[in-house]
């Protein structure tokens, strides 16, 4: 099976800025979503954004809203994920997850997305 895979994690000062990207499969699919989802050291992993492919809908958390952007590639299955104004709290690995059949209102629940991308570091660190 297809995988999403991601890159452009690494290593970034408090304020910086990031662009992450995830090559994604393209599924046909009712309510076909590409999210984010991170997990930091010791902690649970954790939504952190999400793009419904055909109306672009998107949603955030709100720790990164206003920081973070989603969006689409208009020439590829891709999805690319602005950050800005990153801070050390922002420390994690980033996954790309897919999935289909997802309602609005459970988007942000990991157990949706049924294919996952092996991750990409982040640090934000001095």
């Amino acid at each position: 099976q297809v995988l999403p895979v991601e890159s452009g994690g690494g290593l970034v000062q408090p304020g910086g800025s990031l662009t992450l990207s995830c090559a994604a499969s393209g599924r046909a699919g009712s309510h076909y979503t590409i999210a984010w989802f991170r997990q930091g050291p010791g902690t649970e992993r954790e939504f952190v954004a999400a793009i419904r492919w055909s109306s672009r809908t998107t949603v955030y958390s709100d720790s990164v809203k206003g920081r973070f952007t989603i969006r689409r590639d208009n020439y590829k299955n891709t999805v690319v994920l602005q950050m800005n104004s990153l801070t050390p709290d922002d420390t994690a690995v980033y996954y790309c997850a897919e999935g289909t059949g997802i309602i609005l209102s459970s988007i942000r629940n990991q157990r949706n997305y049924a294919y996952w991308g092996q991750g990409t570091q982040v640090t934000v660190s001095s």
